[in-house]
C-alpha cells in the first residue's frame, strides 16, 4: 500500500472514531438533559410524562399552601399565559415565596400537574448582596 493510501485510510478511521464518540456523547446527553418549559409552552405542546424537565415561571400570588407536615407545599406556577399546579416535598429555598420566580425540576403527571424533586428560587435582577449594597450606600453611588 502506498503512503498516499495509508494516509487516506488513517484519515477515514479518525473520522469514524470522532463520529462514534459524538454519537455516544449525544446518546448520553439525551438521557440526562432536562428541558426547560414555561407554563405556556406546556399548554401548547405538553412534554412527555416519563421525562425529567424543568418548569419555570412565577409563583402565583395566593396559591402557596404549606401542609401540616411542614415539608410539603403546593403552589401554582404561571407565566401569564397558562398555569401549572406544582407539588413539592422537601425544604424550600429561602428566596421561595409568592410572586417570586421559581424553577422546579421534576416530572409532569397525567392530570397536567407537576411533581417537583427540586426547587430553585430566582431573585430579581436588582438583587445585590447586603455587604456591597451597604458600601454603595456609604459612597452614595446607588440611585434612588
Amino acid at each position: 500500500m502506498r503512503a498516499k493510501h495509508q494516509r487516506l485510510v488513517l484519515g477515514l478511521l479518525a473520522l469514524a472514531a470522532i463520529a462514534g464518540a459524538a454519537l455516544l456523547a449525544l446518546s448520553a446527553l439525551k438521557d440526562e438533559a432536562a428541558f426547560f418549559y414555561a407554563p405556556g409552552d406546556v399548554a401548547a405542546n405538553p412534554p412527555p410524562l416519563d421525562r425529567g424537565v424543568r418548569l419555570g415561571g412565577m409563583v402565583e400570588t395566593g396559591s402557596l399552601k404549606r401542609r401540616a407536615d411542614g415539608v410539603s407545599v403546593a403552589f401554582v406556577v404561571t407565566d401569564g399565559k397558562a398555569r401549572v399546579p406544582v407539588a413539592f416535598r422537601g425544604v424550600t429555598p429561602d428566596l421561595f415565596r409568592e410572586g417570586s420566580g421559581v424553577v422546579a425540576e421534576g416530572r409532569f403527571n397525567r392530570d397536567g400537574s407537576f411533581t417537583a424533586d427540586n426547587l430553585l428560587a430566582k431573585h430579581d435582577e436588582r438583587y445585590m448582596p447586603p455587604q456591597i449594597a451597604g458600601k454603595m450606600h456609604k459612597s452614595d453611588s446607588i440611585e434612588q
